[in-house]
């Protein structure tokens, strides 16, 4: 989290401007003496290492600073958009879960057939639509062409209501669909070698069911390269939820990233971007609980 922050900070002095020059374009009749003065108050006229001090320091003890321009807290910013990306991201979870496992293990047992076929086309494809323009299409089709689906979602509604609950699948399929792709042809391959190896053959001699050998042995095996998988696709679900959320309208930390990056808050990128990769590292440090509870040959007892 330490390098990214130096990387985050480092990159975005190197882009022009700061919340300084938005303001000075918004009002022309701003001077010289003004806006040398509005960057001192706000830190911004320092070297960019004394301003990175500055700003971990405060970060250190719980400080994320202000949005400058509006003079809002960051933290409160960032805790009243969490429960909607989060939201997000657990449907898109749920909805890859639920696809990518069944059919890798379809396409596993089936393989080289039709539907493994399909089921391989259909993962590449999956892989290769860039999600805003799926997004674009899921509107196009399900929205304005059957009406099914409302389009965009409203700014401020309660996350639990019906009505976004409603306004959550498009998006949550959306950002679900790469990741269900990339699950299913790690859950299909992993399958594939586990069925090749002798403890199957030798469950198989012993008389169990096939439904027993599958579920109850090699799938629990195929799943410890699936859990693997998923916690890299952490940040691919992070990131793809800001483009997302932009093109579904949804009230998350996604769109206001974009919107701070285009306003220039600082404070605001910063904190959204530790936040992307604290749900990252923890996402592997449960990757790798979870590798003790499938796999018991890589627990310390």
């Amino acid at each position: 989290m330490f390098g990214v922050s130096v990387i985050t900070f480092g990159m975005f002095h190197l882009t022009p401007g700061d919340p300084v020059t938005q303001l000075v374009a918004l009002n022309p009749d701003v001077s010289a003496a003004e806006e040398a003065a509005l960057r001192e108050r706000w830190g911004l006229s320092g070297p960019v290492w004394e301003q990175y001090l500055d700003w971990i320091s405060n970060v250190l003890v719980g400080d994320f600073g202000l949005e400058l321009q509006t003079g809002r807290e960051v933290s409160d910013i960032v805790w009243s958009r969490l429960p909607e990306t989060i939201a997000l991201g657990l449907f898109g979870w749920a909805f890859a879960l639920v696809i990518a496992i069944p059919a890798g293990i379809y396409a596993a047992i089936n393989k080289d057939n039709l539907g493994d076929t399909i089921s391989r086309f259909l993962a590449l494809s999956g892989i290769s639509i860039p999600n805003f323009w799926l997004g674009l299409m899921l509107i196009l089709i399900f929205s304005l062409y059957l009406g099914l689906f409302p389009v965009l979602a409203p700014s401020r509604q309660s996350l639990l209501s019906p009505e976004m609950l409603w306004y959550l699948i498009l998006p949550g399929i959306t950002i679900g669909t790469a990741s269900a792709a990339s699950i299913m042809r790690v859950m299909r391959t992993s399958m594939t070698e586990e069925l090749n190896k002798e403890y199957v053959t030798a469950a198989r001699a012993k008389g169990l069911p096939e439904r027993t050998v599958i579920l109850k042995h090699v799938l629990r095996n195929s799943l410890i390269s699936v859990v693997t998988l998923a916690a890299t696709l952490t940040a691919s679900i992070v990131a793809g939820s800001v483009v997302v959320e932009v093109v579904f309208n949804w009230p998350g930390l996604g769109r206001e990233f974009i919107d701070a990056i285009n306003q220039r808050e600082i404070n605001v990128v910063m904190a959204i971007t530790l936040f992307t990769g604290f749900f990252v590292i923890l996402a592997n440090l449960v990757a790798d609980i979870v590798y003790a509870a499938l796999d018991p040959r890589i627990r310390y007892d």
